[in-house]
């Protein structure tokens, strides 16, 4: 029998920290890493991707879907995915992934897979296993490691973090429904051309009969006119300035380019049911 060890990069800080991780506490085991791309992400994880594997010393395998979002949302009737019904997440992330291992699970093989949920999230379960020798751990729960500890790796190892920090809380699609209305305006302004591909998305969708828009109860098209965008920008403004005020000054750790607070200033509660298997 042969043991298999695999840790899914998603793109984000939790999922990179622990990688980084592994590979300085555990250089004995041989760890295939692996992201599984939708096609749809932002172009700054495929650069954050790259300087991870600088790191890491070895390839992220890329695991592509073999039918693309379009695909799935014909499929899906041109409903649009949403927190209800996240078929994209099945579809274009868990499935790759499970027809990525079915080989060596058939084989007898044994696979051990790592996922990156931290010692303060209590409220996350990770990955369910659907064969005997399909085996999740969670190095960061054993081991005590919490955000800040998330922080500390990436900052002392040199990785960093992914550029898209500076303006978005969030890995995953370009489009991801969990987005804030202040992040679809960041998107707009960074990267015009994936949102007006979104804005095409949901225009059919909707036409199809969809009851989703990308942003609950309100459509890109209404989300972008200039006064809108205003109402958003301040509103952003305002949350941001009393949730900054509110955190403790630690003269210890000092403000960073990306700082430890991003989604509590994006207002994100990380324990709302969102993806950990696209944004961790």
């Amino acid at each position: 029998m042969i043991e298999r060890h695999v840790l899914g990069i998603s793109g984000g800080k939790d999922s990179a920290a622990l990688a980084v991780w592994m590979r300085d506490k555990h250089p004995e085991l041989d760890i295939d890493y692996f992201f599984t791309d939708t096609g749809e992400e932002l172009p700054e994880v495929y650069e954050f991707l790259g300087r991870l594997e600088g790191y890491l010393g070895k390839p992220i395998a890329r695991l592509n879907p073999r039918r693309d979002f379009r695909f799935w949302l014909r499929e899906y009737n041109h409903f649009l995915p949403s927190p209800q019904t996240r078929w994209c997440t099945r579809t274009l992330k868990l499935r790759p992934f499970e027809e990525w291992i079915k080989p060596w699970l058939a084989a007898g093989d044994k696979v051990v897979s790592y996922v990156a949920i931290r010692a303060d999230e209590d409220y996350r379960e990770g990955y369910t296993a659907k064969a005997d020798n399909l085996f999740v751990k969670l190095p960061f729960r054993e081991a005590g490691i919490d955000k800040p500890g998330v922080v500390d790796i990436l900052e002392s190892s040199g990785v960093g973090y992914p550029k898209y920090y500076e303006w978005r809380s969030r890995s995953g699609c370009t489009f991801c429904f969990f987005q804030q209305k202040i992040e679809w305006v960041r998107l707009r302004e960074r990267h015009p051309d994936a949102y007006e591909a979104a804005k095409a998305l949901e225009k059919d969708a909707l036409e199809h009969g969809s009851p989703f828009t990308w942003s609950k109860g309100e459509s890109l098209v209404d989300m972008e006119h200039p006064e809108r965008i205003a109402e958003i920008q301040a509103e952003y403004g305002i949350r941001r300035a009393r949730i900054l005020k509110s955190i403790p000054i630690n003269p210890l750790r000092p403000a960073k380019a990306c700082p430890d607070d991003i989604d509590d200033i994006y207002g994100v509660d990380e324990g709302n049911g969102s993806c950990a298997v696209c944004h961790k």
